[in-house]
């Protein structure tokens, strides 16, 4: 099985970082994963891209016509990557900040205040991982176990308190993304 993702939004709310994590973990899970990140000419706040695809099979090209789950991170985003979206696809959107109404019946559409979410973790950087959480339980694509391994590598050199609050991000998106599993 094959599945892309974009993740969307402005520099600065670890959109890259977010697309990458996910690729890595896929890798470690034994999966093919391809990740092209994709800058605005931007220093910081302009518009970050990054596509992922995993799949079970070797892929043969990383940009799909069309992704089967899109998450946004503002308004900008959602505007200027919606209609990317296919059919039956899931829309992952942070309700802190994306305001723009639902037009399409033919899709799943997954909102939370990842933001505000996020600032009661006390971190307002945590809301790209509260939304891998919910992606990861929605989805399945790769286990929670192995993205908390891959958080302890990418963290685990830190301070203690950032890889322990990263983790609690992760179980708080995650229990709202089983409550959306398809």
């Amino acid at each position: 099985m094959k599945t892309s993702f974009v993740f969307s939004g402005s520099g600065g709310q670890g959109i890259m970082s977010a697309g990458i994590t996910l690729a890595q973990t896929a890798i470690m899970m034994g999966k093919h994963a391809t990740y092209l990140p994709e800058y605005g000419p931007e220093q910081r706040g302009g518009s970050a891209k990054c596509t992922v695809v995993i799949s079970d099979e070797p892929i043969i090209s990383p940009l799909p016509l069309r992704c089967d789950n899109l998450i946004v991170m503002n308004n900008l985003a959602y505007n200027k990557f919606e209609e990317d979206l296919k059919p039956d696809g899931v829309l992952l959107c942070n309700a802190s900040l994306v305001t723009n109404p639902q037009q399409r019946d033919n899709i799943t559409v997954i909102s939370a205040n990842v933001d505000d979410l996020a600032l009661e973790l006390g971190n307002p950087r945590a809301a790209n991982i509260i939304l891998l959480g919910i992606l990861i339980g929605a989805t399945g694509i790769v286990s929670k176990e192995a993205f908390q391994k891959s958080l302890e590598l990418k963290f685990g050199s830190k301070a203690p308190e950032i890889l322990q609050m990263n983790l609690a991000a992760l179980d708080k998106g995650y229990n709202i993304g089983i409550q959306h599993k398809a």
